[in-house]
C-alpha cells in the first residue's frame, strides 16, 4: 500500500511557487507594455524626432498664421467701418445724385462706380492725391467740392502683402493701411491726421478719426480711393492718386 500510495504522489503535478509565477506575469506585463507603446508611436525610436519635428514646424506654422490674421482687414475693421464698407454703393448712389452731373461727366472714370480693373493695390512711391467731396451729408450746402492736388506716398509693408498709404501735406491727411481682398480691390482702413499734428492715432481708437473704404485701380497708372459716409461734410469722398513726374 505504501508503495502505491508513493506512486501516486509521484504523478501528481507539481505546483510552481507563487514567487515564480508573479514574475512570469510580471515579465508578460512589461513586455506587453514595451510592444503597445511602440505601435502608438509606430517605431520605438521614432518618439524623440516626432517631438523635434513639431518642435521645428511650429514656430513657422504660428508665423503663417499671425501673417493671415494681420492681412485680413475683416479682424481688424470696426464695427461701423464694416457698416460703411457694406454701403459702399449705396454711398454711390446717393452722392451721384446730389453732385453736379456737368462735373461728374468731366471725369467719367474717376466717378464710375463699377469703374474698377485689376492690380488694385498701387505699387511702392510718391503719388500727387486730389479729393472730390460729393454730396451733402446734412442734404443743404455744397454737393460737388474738388480739391488741389497734394503729396502722397505708398510703401510697401513688411511680408509684402499690404500697403501704407499717407497723404503728406493739407489741413486734412488720411493715413492708413490698404488691404488686400478681391482681383479688383483692396480696402483701406486708417484715420484723420489733422492740422499741425505729427503723429497720426491708431486706428480704432476714436470713431470720429477713423476711416475706411475701397482702393480701385481706374486706369494705367491711375487709381481712387472711395470712402463711403465719412464722418463729417459729404456722403462719399474720392481720393485720386497718379505718380508724382
Amino acid at each position: 500500500m505504501t508503495r502505491v500510495r508513493q506512486a501516486v504522489s509521484d504523478h501528481r503535478p507539481k505546483r510552481t511557487p507563487s514567487t515564480a509565477v508573479d514574475k512570469d506575469r510580471i515579465s508578460l506585463l512589461r513586455a506587453w507594455v514595451g510592444t503597445a507603446a511602440c505601435a502608438l508611436l509606430t517605431a520605438c525610436g521614432g518618439h524623440d524626432d516626432a517631438v523635434v519635428s513639431a518642435g521645428s514646424i511650429a514656430p513657422e506654422a504660428t508665423a503663417s498664421a499671425d501673417s493671415a490674421k494681420a492681412s485680413d482687414w475683416r479682424r481688424l475693421a470696426t464695427p461701423a467701418d464694416r457698416g460703411r464698407l457694406r454701403s459702399w454703393r449705396g454711398a454711390w448712389v446717393n452722392a451721384l445724385a446730389q453732385a453736379d452731373a456737368r462735373e461728374v461727366a468731366r471725369e467719367r472714370a474717376l466717378f464710375d462706380p463699377d469703374h474698377a480693373l485689376d492690380q488694385p493695390l498701387p505699387p511702392p512711391g510718391a503719388y500727387r492725391c486730389r479729393t472730390f467731396k460729393l454730396g451733402a451729408r446734412s442734404g443743404t450746402g455744397l454737393s460737388f467740392v474738388g480739391y488741389a492736388w497734394f503729396a502722397c506716398r505708398i510703401v510697401q509693408n513688411a511680408g509684402g502683402e499690404t500697403i501704407t498709404l499717407s497723404k503728406l501735406n493739407g489741413s486734412q491727411r488720411p493715413v492708413g493701411t490698404v488691404y488686400p481682398d478681391t482681383d479688383a480691390r483692396g480696402v483701406f482702413l486708417g484715420t484723420m491726421q489733422l492740422g499741425d499734428e505729427t503723429r497720426s492715432m491708431s486706428y480704432g481708437r476714436d470713431t470720429n478719426r477713423d476711416m475706411a473704404g475701397v482702393m480701385e485701380r481706374i486706369g494705367p497708372k491711375r487709381w481712387r480711393l472711395v470712402l463711403p459716409y465719412p464722418r463729417f461734410e459729404s456722403i462719399l469722398d474720392v481720393v485720386e492718386l497718379v505718380p508724382a513726374p
